[in-house]
């Protein structure tokens, strides 16, 4: 039996996929990706993304401003993500965060759009969607601070951030994910970061069509590589694929808790 697992993040609705789910999806299944999150990051495009989740029964899907269009989009409110969530294959308010490599220059406007989402999650009770680039330190200040204003849950997703971010992370009580970037041979640094994180904090991910993981590298991703990204992280935590698997499919029931109980409809 092939293990199962969860693509938490991917972005089906990009162009890179355009005419091909039907085989994106069965390659999934064919490799024990039962189920996948696909992210809508500009809010006016959720009704496409949307749409995927309607049609293809594995496909979830969550839907915020990415940091790196805060400046361009309008500013979403937390009525707006709150109307979006009462769908019921809407599962996580995201991707949201901070991104300073490209975008430094519209970070007084991604904080803002930072804590709207995080206002959206606490009142839905979803998942928080957290994009993480150069931007550790205040990315770590208004988890915290907002935390205090009220419980929320987390994934830090794609995680290639510090040290001290994880840790940050961690001690709200959110999860870290695991992306493709974390098999490169050359990320090391950044395998010994997640092998100090305890395993009921840990998902996968491909970010599709982006960092598809070796044997793939330089290749457009699709959720079926999760598996490659997933056996490459069970070496990491020092436990066989099967064991890693089962638990990140429980750490995602666990986090995406309205995912875990939906039921076809009849």
């Amino acid at each position: 039996m092939t293990p199962e697992i969860t693509d938490s993040h991917c972005h089906l609705d990009f162009p890179d996929f355009e005419g091909g789910l039907p085989e994106i999806i069965a390659n999934a299944e064919a490799a024990g990706v039962t189920r996948m999150v696909t992210i809508c990051t500009k809010l006016r495009l959720e009704p496409q993304v949307r749409a995927i989740a309607e049609t293809y029964a594995p496909v979830f899907y969550a839907a915020g401003t990415h940091p790196m269009s805060a400046a361009d989009e309008p500013m979403a409110t937390v009525d707006d993500l709150i109307v979006l969530s009462q769908h019921p294959k809407f599962v996580g308010i995201g991707e949201t965060g901070l991104d300073y490599h490209y975008t430094s220059d519209s970070a007084e406007v991604q904080k803002q759009s930072l804590r709207i989402h995080i206002a959206a999650a606490r009142e839905t009770g979803l998942p928080l969607i957290i994009h993480a680039r150069a931007a550790d330190d205040d990315m770590a200040r208004i988890l915290a601070e907002e935390h205090t204003n009220g419980a929320y849950t987390c994934v830090m997703h794609c995680f290639s951030s510090s040290q001290a971010l994880a840790h940050a992370a961690l001690d709200l009580g959110f999860y870290l994910s695991m992306s493709g970037i974390t098999a490169f041979p050359k990320s090391q640094e950044l395998r010994d970061i997640f092998a100090s994180v305890p395993m009921d904090r840990l998902l996968v991910e491909t970010d599709a069509p982006y960092l598809a993981p070796p044997p793939h590298r330089g290749k457009r991703n699709e959720p079926a590589f999760t598996a490659h990204t997933a056996q490459r992280a069970a070496e990491t935590m020092g436990v066989d694929y099967a064991a890693f698997a089962e638990q990140t499919q429980k750490n995602f029931d666990r986090l995406f808790a309205k995912a875990a109980a939906y039921t076809v409809p009849a």
